[in-house]
């Protein structure tokens, strides 16, 4: 089942079970597609354009959990979090930091990277085969690591 069909039957399932939580979730998600349907002027017809809608959710989430923290605001922080566990049962299996050095040390050797002044161009190899799989922050920090250490 495509993962928009997947959405909208989620979706109807959450009203039905007065699901208020996951309701509003998958409405903002929704409408988060439709925007980006009508930013790129053609329907979100595969899965990888709806997985990268969501990844932004899940980025803006984790952004807002930190911000929280930091202003000691422990209800809204208990609300994203929630919120972000519903986004992520829509995401691929996340890799782990140990797939995540593998990528990172097989990118570095494919494009011939010497030292940091070369990040970009293992990034630019690396995300696409991570994208909606991992944190970007994380795997920013994996390639930093390696770099420096070359």
């Amino acid at each position: 089942m495509p993962l928009k069909d997947r959405l909208d039957e989620d979706l109807k399932s959450a009203i039905r079970a007065q699901d208020a939580l996951r309701r509003s979730v998958l409405r903002s998600l929704r409408s988060e597609v439709h925007n980006e349907e009508i930013a790129q002027q053609k329907p979100l017809d595969d899965d990888d354009a709806i997985i990268g809608v969501i990844s932004r959710q899940v980025r803006q989430r984790r952004e807002s959990i930190s911000e929280f923290r930091k202003g000691n605001r422990d209800d809204l922080v208990q609300r994203e979090e929630s919120e972000l566990s519903v986004l992520l049962e829509y995401l691929p299996q996340q890799l782990t930091p140990e797939e995540i050095t593998d990528m990172a040390r097989e990118a570095v050797s494919e494009v011939g990277a010497r030292g940091p002044g070369d990040k970009g161009r293992v990034m630019g190899k690396l995300m696409p085969m991570v994208r909606g799989r991992a944190d970007g922050s994380v795997v920013n920090e994996v390639v930093t690591g390696i770099l420096e250490a070359m």
